[in-house]
């Protein structure tokens, strides 16, 4: 009989569904805070606190959590899981399977060091959980303020934690260095070439004058993707179809002008598996694959439970019969740094 989950391992497990669920941050922080707080504390430890009624003296421990600490000692299923994994644990993807088995990485998510909701180390831990061989971190860069972009200066320290991170990982798990480099009005791109250049992989997205007229934004994209620099464009409408930030129109642009230019410059078309973007659309998907572009399924995670949205990105692609050669993502990491790198 398997021996039952650690309570931190639990713990976690819910705040990965709430995660995927799209839940409120507020209640996902509260589960991952106190899967930190007790991370270092051994059973017995915690066995002890729970024994005198003291979990909640430790910080980040509320009263939730520490009921579910408490079925976890015990062995039990907490109930607040079991209801959790009834409503949310189900497969997100129905179709897709196949495409999803060959998936090796994902090129495009975020931490707490701009506007995602974890630190580096725990994107990389599910990661790994989920199977994966590679991720790309592609934190904000400086101009997207509202997301806590990252300075220079600050992008150069990031790299530094993640030499120390890379350290301690798995041999057989590669974790790149990336971007996700706003577009500006002129197409150039939002960081120091320099530092550009010292990653594996950045992902170039607009962010700003979505409703900027067609002939302008057109040349803003084109601009940006004949960059050498740039190696996946990034929800490239700009369109929200669902979800709390309510509903966008995508962007107007010339797509065949647009994926001719990511054709003939290098540059992988991105399928964002977010449930709310869905970005391309189908018909865009089905219009870059005629022109003959490469793609690149990605989750946009902001969070560690969103990791799993790849499978809604495989799902769309295999329905519209993006063939697995043709995605950057079921590459080798090695491969990928090597299409990435044009000089």
């Amino acid at each position: 009989m398997p021996a039952a989950p650690a309570p931190a391992d639990v713990l976690r497990r819910i705040a990965f569904l709430l995660e995927r669920s799209r839940a409120s941050t507020y209640k996902v922080k509260a589960f991952r805070g106190a899967a930190e707080a007790i991370g270092s504390l051994s059973d017995d430890e915690l066995t002890t606190l729970a024994s005198s009624g003291k979990l909640t003296s430790l910080p980040g421990v509320g009263t939730s959590t520490a009921s579910v600490i408490e079925a976890a000692l015990r062995g039990e299923t907490p109930p607040y899981l079991a209801d959790l994994e009834e409503r949310e644990g189900a497969p997100l993807a129905h179709g897709g399977q196949e495409l999803l088995a060959q998936l090796r990485g994902d090129l495009h998510l975020h931490s707490s060091w701009s506007d995602g909701g974890s630190p580096i180390n725990e994107m990389v831990m599910t990661a790994i959980e989920l199977g994966r061989e590679y991720i790309a971190l592609t934190d904000h860069s400086p101009r997207l303020t509202v997301a806590n972009g990252l300075s220079p200066e600050r992008l150069r320290k990031q790299l530094g934690v993640l030499d120390q991170i890379e350290a301690v990982l798995p041999d057989d798990f590669r974790l790149l260095r990336g971007i996700e480099v706003d577009i500006l009005l002129d197409g150039g791109l939002d960081q120091e070439d320099e530092l550009l250049g010292e990653l594996d992989v950045r992902v170039a997205s607009v962010h700003s004058k979505l409703r900027q007229p067609a002939a302008e934004m057109t040349a803003r994209m084109i601009t940006a993707i004949q960059n050498p620099r740039t190696t996946i464009l990034g929800h490239c409408t700009g369109r929200l179809v669902t979800g709390g930030r309510g509903t966008r129109p995508q962007s107007q642009f010339d797509h065949r002008r647009v994926f001719e230019a990511c054709r003939d410059h290098q540059v992988a078309v991105e399928i964002n598996s977010r449930p709310e973007r869905q970005d391309p659309p189908d018909e865009l998907i089905e219009l870059a694959l005629e022109v003959g572009c490469h793609f690149s399924i990605d989750t946009d995670a902001h969070a560690p439970g969103q990791l799993d949205f790849l499978q809604l990105g495989a799902e769309r692609a295999a329905a519209l019969g993006v063939p697995a050669e043709r995605i950057i993502t079921t590459w080798p990491a090695e491969q990928v740094v090597a299409f990435a790198d044009k000089s």
